[in-house]
């Protein structure tokens, strides 16, 4: 394969770290009275400062109000310090929040807790399966808010969670879907061109499930998707309100996720024939064409992407019209077989689009000085047999080096081996200037769908690679997942 179109190869591996290796969990519990060597709260401490929330933010006693505040700083502050001289310095939790966290007391319960287990940072989702965490009342996307309730338009979750996680010392992110809209988007008629399409004429919303299953490690079951064209307009218009909205709220940072195309199950996992692209939306279409040097490359594209192939009687038919060009686009090689060059040109674009719409993604969170990460999977860039890729063609290696990394290291194996193989391969392409913040899923103290407790998992990152200082566990609905569900199913109103 020509080296201009080995984006998914490995670039030079960069070196473990193999000394200054820290014990996990080595804090100093002498100055930190109110925090074990894990940097958690004391469970008494944690009763305590409980039994204040329910007294003076349920309940609305004035004098219990001002001494809960008094804990909940103290306890931040010794959470910080503790983080500062213990692996990792960074530990964060993703969180979902829902519409009966704007009861009063209950979402400075959930960070309360969060802060009790020692973490110092929280990924709060805030654009999912087609809604927005805006209040209704100051939503100017085209997605619906998460609170819909009469009565409940001012309500401002996202601000909410930023200002009560900040007095807990937590630094809040927001986590966003990129290219995936959502179900009820992909359902909008003034929205139907701008869905990602193939070349069957299927968009993900008229997939079947059994050929494409979208399944990222923790819910195999969730289909609310609708990926767009990455080179569609509209669609860049859309998710720049959408963002432009979600920084006015100063978040400490964004984080990309789904920058991608869907995976799919089975053989439809690899893509190996044009048709399989998503590149057959009328804006992805016309930026292909554009990529052509002269009017014999155009032609050549345009019957590969119409047909699925060029035959010789194309060559030579496209070689009579335009008897004076040799065919050239953007990358030819004129040595290589034609055929072969188009399919490559093909997967290419598909590629380019995501990380052009990546780009324009981030371009406003950077210019205001808020820090970026892009959330993917590592094994999604990859080549696969003669000439096909992984269907997501997430070409990670070439996100910006100035945005954190966020590698999904969710390997089932029963032991570490794999999480560990996976967070190596990102650190063999990462330059040296990025933040890699892997993402592991599980427990506190116990194995969950065949993955070791985290703190296990967290002794052999560290192991494998003490150069890592930050480090995010997927997710609060599976540590707290009673919590997550009463909160989930209660009703505002």
């Amino acid at each position: 394969m020509p080296q201009r179109w080995q984006f998914f190869s490995s670039r030079v591996a960069i070196a473990i770290l193999s000394s200054g290796l820290f014990s996990f969990g080595m804090g100093h519990p002498a100055t930190l009275a109110q925090t074990n060597n894990a940097c958690q709260i004391v469970p008494s401490a944690a009763a305590q400062k409980e039994a204040l929330r329910q007294a003076g933010i349920v309940e609305g006693n004035p004098e219990d109000r001002e001494r809960y505040r008094d804990m909940v700083a103290k306890h931040g502050a010794e959470v910080q310090q503790c983080r500062r001289q213990t692996w990792p310095q960074n530990q964060a939790l993703w969180l979902r929040v829902y519409p009966c966290d704007s009861k009063p007391g209950v979402l400075e319960g959930v960070l309360d807790e969060i802060t009790n287990k020692g973490y110092n940072q929280v990924y709060v989702e805030a654009f999912y399966d087609g809604q927005v965490l805006l209040p209704a009342s100051d939503n100017p996307t085209p997605w619906n808010s998460v609170v819909r309730s009469s009565g409940a338009e001012d309500i401002d979750l996202l601000s909410d969670a930023i200002s009560i996680g900040r007095e807990r010392g937590l630094k809040v992110y927001a986590w966003l879907f990129t290219l995936n809209f959502g179900y009820t988007y992909g359902q909008r008629f003034d929205r139907a061109s701008v869905l990602a399409r193939n070349g069957y004429g299927d968009t993900t919303l008229t997939v079947t499930d059994r050929a494409y299953a979208e399944y990222d490690g923790s819910n195999p079951g969730d289909r609310n998707q609708a990926f767009v064209d990455p080179y569609d307009e509209q669609a860049r218009q859309d998710y720049r309100k959408l963002v432009d909205a979600l920084i006015e709220r100063q978040p400490d940072g964004v984080l990309f996720d789904y920058v991608r195309y869907p995976r799919g199950t089975g053989a439809r996992s690899v893509v190996s024939e044009v048709q399989d692209l998503w590149i057959y939306g009328e804006a992805a279409k016309q930026a292909l064409y554009q990529r052509a040097l002269n009017s014999k490359g155009r032609e050549l594209i345009e019957r590969f992407l119409n047909q699925g192939y060029v035959s010789t009687s194309d060559v030579e038919t496209v070689n009579r019209r335009y008897p004076q060009e040799e065919a050239m686009w953007q990358g030819r090689n004129v040595s290589q077989p034609v055929q072969e060059q188009l399919w490559y040109l093909s997967v290419a674009h598909a590629v380019q689009g995501v990380l052009d719409f990546l780009a324009d993604a981030i371009e406003p969170v950077e210019r205001d000085g808020i820090a970026t990460g892009a959330v993917f999977f590592p094994d999604a860039n990859q080549s696969v047999g003669e000439g096909g890729f992984d269907s997501r063609l997430q070409a990670w290696d070439r996100f910006p080096a100035s945005m954190q990394w966020h590698p999904m290291i969710y390997g089932v194996c029963g032991q570490t081996s794999c999480i560990v193989d996976l967070l190596e391969r990102v650190l063999n392409y990462a330059p040296l200037e990025t933040q890699i913040v892997p993402a592991i899923a599980g427990k506190w103290g116990e194995s969950v769908t065949n993955r070791p407790p985290l703190e296990v998992q967290m002794r052999d990152i560290q192991r494998a690679a003490p150069q890592v200082n930050s480090i995010s566990h997927f997710a609060y609905s599976w540590q707290n997942p009673e919590s997550d569900r009463e909160r989930k199913f209660c009703s505002l109103n």
